[in-house]
């Protein structure tokens, strides 16, 4: 073939910069920080790309859907509640800012445990090898009796766990998911993995009542997504079962005929993990609507998005 030459670069077709379309530009920067300012004035700060965009983006979906009175779903795993995020939750709630709440089964036990003894998240590490793990008599002996009272009297789990920490005068009640969404009235739909939760190997656990239980409120949160159109989904600190979840609801939903396909769906993680990023936040909005991911942690983000979504409620009003 011989020597390949270097290729002459005369003859280039070029064209000016004033003239091309850019993704970035100085109106997309962020803005400096002044000392004395406030959370609005930070936020209007952002800057308007990636994932900063995302955020703003996010956040005026959620107060769209709010002020339409359209449906907003936060489902969790157990860490949110691990990490302290109760009271900001319960504050969105009693704003009307969330409509309703789904978690696993490890929920449950966290939140009843703040509500019981005003800790929880026990060192698995310490306890496992001598067989403690998870041995805790109160809260599973509690959760276990709400979920068999549910199962006898046509409850959801997530309900009767709800309206028996309500009746209860545990100190730290106030600082609970499941009593507080109960007394305002809003639903709590718990998804359980039988064998996943320290309170299935309790001698007071009922499988069929957790199943019957568990399985309605499958039900009742298919009736929330049914209800999705132009509201928003949230998927927080669950890696599996949410997303799986949400996915056989969406698509029972829309077999039965129901039209779910304008809505915003946001993963919140520490990573991108493969089924909240394909089953939250890429294939459920193939046929409309937006998707979004925003990673970092729990204990730093949500507030933050819980404060932007307040100054958004509340301005202009």
């Amino acid at each position: 073939m011989g020597e390949t030459k270097p290729l002459s670069l005369k003859g280039i077709k070029s064209y000016s910069i004033k003239d091309r379309r850019s993704k970035v530009g100085v109106k997309d920067f962020a803005k400096k920080w002044e000392s004395g300012g406030d959370l609005k004035l930070w936020l209007e700060s952002l800057p308007q790309i990636l994932a900063a965009g995302d955020f703003r983006k996010v956040v005026q979906n959620v107060v769209k859907a709010v002020r339409g009175n359209k449906t907003v779903v936060l489902a969790m795993g157990a860490h949110p509640i691990k990490v302290g995020l109760n009271p900001i939750i319960i504050d969105l709630l009693e704003r009307d800012a969330i409509s309703s709440i789904a978690m696993n089964g490890a929920g449950i036990i966290h939140d009843t445990e703040i509500a019981m003894a005003g800790h929880t998240s026990e060192d698995v590490s310490a306890h496992l090898a001598s067989g403690k793990f998870g041995m805790a008599e109160e809260p599973a002996t509690f959760l276990n009796e709400s979920i068999r009272y549910g199962a006898e009297n046509g409850v959801g789990l997530g309900k009767a766990v709800g309206l028996r920490l309500a009746e209860q005068n545990f100190p730290y009640k106030h600082l609970s998911l499941l009593a507080r969404a109960f007394e305002l009235g809003k639903p709590v739909t718990v998804h359980v993995a039988i064998g996943t939760d320290t309170i299935h190997f309790h001698p007071s656990v009922d499988p069929g009542a957790v199943g019957k239980t568990s399985h309605l409120d499958f039900r009742i949160f298919a009736g929330l997504i049914s209800k999705l159109n132009q509201g928003v989904f949230i998927n927080m600190g669950s890696a599996v079962i949410m997303p799986e979840v949400f996915l056989k609801a969406l698509t029972l939903v829309r077999n039965l005929g129901y039209e779910v396909n304008e809505f915003t769906t946001l993963n919140m993680d520490f990573i991108r993990n493969y089924r909240p990023l394909t089953n939250v936040v890429q294939r459920p909005t193939l046929e409309g609507g937006e998707g979004f991911s925003l990673v970092g942690h729990h204990e730093i983000m949500f507030p933050l998005l819980a404060s932007a979504i307040i100054e958004g409620l509340e301005k202009d009003t």
